[in-house]
C-alpha cells in the first residue's frame, strides 16, 4: 500500500507524517509539499517526496499516481471559494490518478448556521464526497489545544482569557492526537469503507473559567476570564492579518457550535486523547 500526506511540512502534517510512520514503513509514505525545498531532509530520511500546488491538476495527477490512500489536508487560506477550487482539483487528480481511499481533514465548523467564515467550506466536504466514487472518512478537528502555549505568555500579561464567548464551552483536541486519529484510519480500511464522518475531541470540552483555572495550574500564574466582546477582538488581532476570521469562530462558539464532544478517538486509537491539563502542563515552559 502506497500512503501519501498532502501539506507534509505543516503543523499537522509533521505530526501525521509522525504518526502514520510509527504504523507502516517510510518507503510505503509519500509526502505531498508545496515547498520540496523544505522536505529535502525528509527526502534524506527515506520517504518520498512530490512536489504539489492544489492550483495544478496535472502536476497533483502525477504526484497522487501511484497512490492507494490519500490524507488530504487543506491549505490555510481563508478563501471559502478558493478552497473549495483546491478540493474540486485535488479530486479531479484523484480520480485521473486511480486513488481509491481519502482520508480527509476537517474541522468541527460544519453547521448551516455557522458564522465562520470558513464554514461554508466545512459543510460542503461531507456532501460533495458523498457522491463522490471513493472510499473516504471525514475526520473533522476541534479547535486544536496547541496554539495555547504560545498564547499563554500574552494571556500571563494580561492576567484574563478573553475570548468573546460568554458562558459557552468549546472543545479542544491537540495536533499529535488528531495526527494519531488520522493515520489510524488510514492504515485501517474499516474505519473509511463507508463515508465516516468522525469528530476527534478530548473527553471533555472547557468553559472559559474551566480553561483558565486549568491554565493557573499549569503557568503557577493566575489567569482569569474577563470577557471582550467580538468587535474588540477582531480589532486586537486585525493587525495580524486574521481578526475578522478569528471573531467570526468565536461568535460561533458564543452560540454553542464548538462545544461537541465524542468518543470518536478512543474508538479509532483504543484509548483517550490527552486532556487539557494534561497538555498544558507538558507543554508549558517558563
Amino acid at each position: 500500500m502506497k500512503y501519501m500526506i498532502t501539506g507534509a511540512t505543516g503543523h499537522l502534517g509533521q505530526q501525521v507524517v509522525a504518526q502514520l510512520s510509527k504504523l507502516t514503513t517510510k518507503q510505503s509514505i509519500r509526502l505531498g509539499v508545496h515547498t520540496p525545498a523544505k522536505a529535502a531532509h525528509l527526502k534524506d530520511d527515506g520517504y518520498e517526496i512530490a512536489a504539489i500546488d492544489y492550483r495544478n491538476v496535472d502536476q497533483m495527477t502525477a504526484a497522487f499516481t501511484g497512490v492507494d490512500v490519500l490524507i488530504y489536508i487543506p491549505s490555510l487560506t481563508y478563501d471559502v471559494q478558493g478552497r473549495i477550487n483546491e478540493f474540486e482539483n485535488s479530486l479531479t487528480a484523484m480520480n485521473r490518478a486511480g486513488v481509491t481511499d481519502l482520508v480527509d481533514v476537517s474541522f468541527i465548523a460544519d453547521q448551516f448556521n455557522n458564522p465562520f467564515q470558513m464554514a461554508g467550506y466545512y459543510a460542503y466536504l461531507p456532501a460533495r464526497l458523498a457522491s463522490s466514487k471513493l472510499r473516504y472518512a471525514v475526520l473533522k478537528n476541534a479547535l486544536y489545544a496547541d496554539p495555547l502555549i504560545p498564547y499563554l505568555t500574552e494571556l500571563i500579561e494580561r492576567q484574563n482569557v478573553f475570548y468573546p464567548v460568554g458562558d459557552q464551552a468549546m472543545s479542544f483536541i491537540s495536533r499529535k492526537d488528531s495526527a494519531e486519529a488520522i493515520a489510524n484510519v488510514a492504515l485501517k480500511p474499516y474505519l473509511r469503507d463507508r463515508g465516516q464522518n468522525y469528530l476527534l475531541t478530548m473527553t471533555q470540552n472547557y468553559n472559559m473559567v474551566e480553561l483558565a483555572h486549568l491554565m493557573t495550574a499549569a503557568t503557577g500564574q493566575q489567569i482569569s476570564y474577563a470577557p471582550v466582546s467580538l468587535q474588540e477582538f477582531a480589532d486586537i488581532y486585525r493587525a495580524e492579518g486574521d481578526g475578522d476570521e478569528l471573531a467570526s469562530m468565536y461568535h460561533a462558539a458564543a452560540m454553542g457550535l464548538m462545544d461537541g464532544v465524542t468518543n470518536d478517538f478512543r474508538h479509532i486509537t483504543g484509548h483517550a486523547p490527552q486532556d487539557m491539563g494534561t497538555f498544558l502542563k507538558e507543554n508549558y515552559q517558563q
